[in-house]
């Protein structure tokens, strides 16, 4: 006598697991992602001269507008606001304190703003920089890797992009990051 019997299929439920896993997996993804430091994003340009530009002035400030060849010479710290940026607004005391260096000077690119919105926002908060340029696209600051506003570089007294932060300078920020990276500019 013969088997008739048809052999039993292979189960396959693990497949029906198969979604949760891959779930599993991208949440597992997202959450180290997210344990990262924000402030601590990458920049390909940490090292590098820092790109061509030429930026106009800041009509009615009596500062003058900047190119990367003003970035030669003296240790410079760039920094990326707005006047509709309510971060840049908290940070604006923190750069006013750090202008009082005078071994340093400070540089702003002033990002998709209207002019006379940037103008009302230094002539009533101070102006900590000696030279402010206006970046009305855009264009310069996503060659300088900008993420958002506001973000501040140190550069070097060769043009080298020596370090960056993300976000505003708080009083903790400035302290034991900000001047640090400063003091390590000024030595080299």
């Amino acid at each position: 006598m013969t088997d008739t019997t048809a052999p039993k299929p292979r189960s396959r439920s693990w497949l029906a697991f198969l979604p949760l896993i891959v779930f599993g997996g991208l949440v597992a993804v997202f959450v180290i992602g997210l344990r990262g430091d924000p402030q601590r994003l990458p920049s390909a340009l940490v090292g590098r001269q820092a790109p061509q530009f030429a930026l106009a002035p800041l009509e009615g400030i009596g500062r003058p507008g900047f190119t990367t060849a003003d970035l030669r010479g003296q240790v410079t710290v760039v920094n990326v606001f707005a006047s509709w940026c309510i971060p840049c607004h908290e940070e604006h005391p923190f750069l006013m304190e750090l202008a009082k260096d005078n071994r340093i000077r400070i540089a702003g690119i002033n990002q998709k703003d209207q002019p006379e919105n940037a103008r009302r926002f230094l002539g009533r908060n101070g102006n900590p920089y000696h030279l402010v340029g206006v970046d009305p696209a855009g264009r310069t600051v996503i060659d300088w890797g900008v993420y958002g506003v506001p973000e501040t570089f140190i550069v070097g007294r060769d043009g080298t992009i020596l370090f960056k932060h993300v976000g505003p300078i708080t009083e903790a920020i400035l302290a034991n990051l900000i001047r640090p990276e400063v003091e390590k500019a000024l030595m080299r």
